[in-house]
């Protein structure tokens, strides 16, 4: 049983440590805004991976081999999402480039559930949550010895999740990350804006 949990983890941080939307929306926010700002966006996330658990745990892998449309339509709905989100960005990115030839704007302040928005929708409609819970996890439930322990596994993903973008706020916040990002504002937000808008590209371009 400890062998299994202990599988668990290992899977899902490997999943959590492999570059997605999720990462780059928060080390993005992590350096460009405010720690509070990022908890957030952390929380959304979370919240968003508690559901793909609970659905996992439901049967989500019957329901898409049941109903083959809805991981297409999902794919379809997280393309128009990340394109969406990636146009924000370049927005601003080109904003900030028009302001450097005028004179500086202060940025507006943000309502903090527009970030746990920001982080539910980029999770609920990632690409990757949708192919980690909708198989990989999915499967993985399927080991006997873990029946009795669903509400453990549940438990256990959740917070591996806030603890692993927990270490990311930490990390992109430092003041030389900061730094960095006061210094090359505009590059970093058009890489931000570029990297959301090919993931969207590349879903709305999946058969």
């Amino acid at each position: 049983m400890f062998i299994a949990l202990a599988t668990l983890v290992f899977i899902h941080f490997c999943a959590l440590i492999t570059p997605g939307p999720d990462f780059f929306l928060v080390s993005q926010t992590a350096i460009s805004r405010s720690r509070r700002d990022s908890l957030m966006v952390v929380a959304g996330i979370t919240l968003g991976v508690m559901i793909w658990a609970m659905l996992a745990l439901l049967g989500l892998n019957i329901l898409f081999e049941q109903v083959h449309w809805l991981k297409k339509l999902l794919f379809v709905a997280g393309g128009i999402y990340l394109c969406w989100l990636g146009y924000q960005m370049l927005r601003s990115a080109f904003a900030q480039q028009d302001a450097n030839h005028t004179m500086h704007i202060p940025t507006l302040p943000k309502s903090a559930w527009r970030f746990f928005l920001q982080g539910f929708l980029t999770n609920l409609l990632n690409p990757k949550a949708v192919i980690y819970f909708g198989s990989v996890f999915s499967l993985f439930l399927n080991n006997p010895i873990l029946d009795d322990l669903h509400g453990l596994l549940f438990v256990i993903v959740a917070v591996e999740t806030f603890l692993w973008f927990l270490a990311v706020i930490l990390i992109f916040s430092l003041p030389t990350f900061k730094q960095a990002y006061e210094k090359a504002q505009q590059w970093i937000d058009s890489f931000s804006g570029g990297i959301f808008t090919a993931f969207g590209l590349y879903l709305l371009g999946q058969k």
